[in-house]
């Protein structure tokens, strides 16, 4: 049995190609693909430092890129984001082999919740930092969620696309495995979650 520790943003959902167009369309009308790929660079650090060094760097409101992102969280109720490719192919395994689908997010809850339901995902545990955890790559989350379910570190795999994500399992004493689209050095990668089937 392996259980997963999944990130949501990214990782199990594929939410930042609508946040940089969302972002982007405040900051210029019609943004091509430097603009997206400007937006995305900032928000590989996170969405607040991206609206933060968008609303310094262009002199736009950061209260008008906050709130395109709550528009956008709201849209998301009754038209989410898509799950990643090969999603529910992984998390299928990991129930066949009796392990646990959980999620460690810097997501709000409602946010977090809202997107889980509208895409009928359902995980056995969910854990968000605005409730009180300590962000990644501090490892509080996934050592709650590991609390929880008595998981000791061999029985679980965090995955996650940015290296925090994996900082995060490491420093909790777990494998970490970072989604991205090119190997990190010293890191577990994949470019797919079909790869993990394997790992299970």
């Amino acid at each position: 049995m392996r259980s997963i520790i999944w990130d949501m943003g990214g990782t199990l959902i594929d939410t930042y190609p609508e946040v940089d167009q969302t972002l982007a369309e405040v900051v210029w009308a019609t943004p091509g693909k430097e603009q997206l790929a400007e937006v995305a660079q900032l928000r590989s650090a996170s969405i607040a430092h991206a609206i933060d060094a968008l609303a310094d760097r262009y002199q736009v409101s950061s209260k008008q890129l906050n709130d395109a992102y709550s528009a956008l969280k709201k849209k998301w109720i009754h038209d989410p984001a898509p799950l990643m490719a090969g999603a529910d192919e992984a998390m299928a395994a990991v129930r066949r082999g009796g392990g646990l689908n959980l999620v460690a997010t810097h997501r709000d809850r409602t946010s977090a919740e809202n997107l889980l339901k509208a895409l009928g995902v359902q995980v056995d545990d969910l854990v968000c930092a605005p409730d009180g955890f300590a962000r990644k790559p501090d490892p509080h989350m996934n050592q709650v969620l590991m609390e929880r379910h008595g998981l000791s570190p061999t029985d679980v795999i965090a995955v996650g696309d940015r290296l925090i994500d994996v900082e995060a399992a490491r420093s909790a004493g777990i494998e970490g495995i970072l989604v991205a689209p090119k190997p990190y050095p010293h890191v577990t990668t994949i470019t797919s979650l079909t790869e993990l089937l394997d790992r299970l």
